[in-house]
């Protein structure tokens, strides 16, 4: 632990007179620097958690954890109802449900649009994806129930809704490539559907594309029998998804395979682990430059000081008190630095998240604003790494300072 003299010694030395007024502007620009560092890396690291966290949030509240389908794509998932029996029994699933997937057309008063059609169980979905408890209008009790004209129900996602120039109760048609098989070849196969709900799930491919209806309106528009080509795995643990698929291609048998919630969306995360590695590697050369800066500081306040340690040495001040004076005073730098990093920087990340500061086009980057989720962890790591790199910057000018030999330097005074 430093003495009271040391600390005293190096905040007097911190604090420069007149004639030494250029490392007093140098200390101060060491100082913004470490802040500047700091603040960075808080608001980049802030920024990709974010983004992690909600694209995570949004994509595993719309998807099963984990998706048995066919491995050659054929006539589909024939009496899966006892299947669907059988995964359940599996340890931590708690809830299964079938899903009938199929790419299709929309066709609305202003235009014509490709995007995909789920047939569903109401109450199994539910308990597997929140997609459908974030409806801006409508009810699921219309989907599966009788509508105007004897027309099954379908749930639009906003955007899809909006670019098909559909609105509540009004008649869709439904153009599946699929078809059905005539004496003539296959044509595809029409229907019309009425609009019962709108849903937004804050993920713009999602709610750009999507549409729900009911399991057996699906297999109809299709011209399927009571089939599906999906069956999807609600768990009570994420990170047990890869031991649970095993178990249930176990019983499904070789014809089918499973696909997790991490296979599905690996490139995703891989790609923000590679942003998060890259932008600890930029930011840190900010760090970096800043202990150049208390090097320089120190060096040159050391060459100021020289009659001042001669003096102090010479009134019994050992060699190892001058060196932690002088370690004391990058230290200090570093402190004060890193402390005004992080209150800017967090304040940053609150008020930017809170009020959406930053908006961005949804088409591209799937999300109407850029999301900020500042963790006290980074604080800690990040606090603990720049007065690391400023306590370093100090060993070389605080060694220099010791080998002055009072002697040599009182002689001329």
């Amino acid at each position: 632990m430093p003495s009271a003299f040391e600390l005293f010694v190096a905040r007097r030395y911190l604090k420069a007179r007149r004639k030494e007024a250029v490392v007093s502007i140098i200390t101060v620009i060491s100082i913004v620097g470490v802040a500047a560092g700091v603040m960075a890396l808080i608001v980049a690291l802030a920024i990709n958690n974010g983004f992690r966290a909600t694209l995570q949030q949004n994509l595993l509240g719309a998807m099963a954890d984990i998706n048995l389908q066919e491995k050659q794509p054929t006539n589909g998932i024939e009496h899966w109802e006892s299947l669907v029996a059988r995964i359940r029994q599996v340890p931590h699933v708690i809830a299964t449900g079938p899903a009938l997937y199929s790419p299709i057309f929309f066709s609305g008063p202003i235009m014509s649009k490709g995007g995909v059609l789920k047939g569903v169980e109401i109450a199994d979905e539910l308990r597997i994806s929140d997609t459908l408890r974030h409806l801006k209008a409508g009810s699921l009790g219309r989907l599966s129930a009788p509508n105007a004209g004897g027309l099954p129900g379908i749930i639009l996602g906003a955007r899809l809704a909006e670019d098909v120039g559909m609105m509540m109760d009004s008649v869709v048609t439904v153009v599946s490539p699929q078809g059905e098989l005539t004496p003539f070849g296959p044509r595809p196969s029409i229907r019309r559907f009425r609009v019962v709900g709108i849903f937004e799930s804050g993920f713009y491919d999602i709610d750009d594309s999507w549409a729900y209806t009911s399991l057996e309106a699906a297999q109809q528009a299709l011209s399927l029998q009571d089939v599906v080509n999906q069956i999807e795995v609600k768990l009570d643990d994420l990170n047990l998804a890869p031991e649970a698929a095993r178990q249930i291609q176990k019983i499904a048998g070789p014809k089918y395979a499973t696909i997790t919630w991490m296979e599905r969306n690996r490139q995703l995360f891989n790609a923000f682990k590679m942003e998060r590695a890259v932008t600890v590697v930029t930011i840190g050369l900010i760090e970096l430059v800043a202990a150049l800066n208390i090097l320089i500081t120190l060096v040159m306040m050391v060459m100021e000081k020289y009659r001042d340690i001669a003096v102090l040495m010479s009134m019994g001040a050992r060699r190892a008190q001058i060196r932690h004076i002088f370690m004391l005073q990058g230290v200090l730098i570093g402190v004060v630095g890193t402390a005004i990093g992080l209150a800017v920087g967090y304040a940053l990340c609150y008020f930017a998240g809170h009020y959406r500061w930053i908006r961005l086009d949804e088409t591209v980057y799937a999300l109407s604003y850029v999301p900020f989720k500042a963790r006290w962890t980074d604080g800690i790591w990040v606090a603990g790494a720049a007065i690391l790199v400023s306590f370093l910057a100090t060993i070389y000018p605080a060694r220099n300072a010791t080998r002055i030999a009072p002697a040599e330097v009182l002689r001329y005074e």
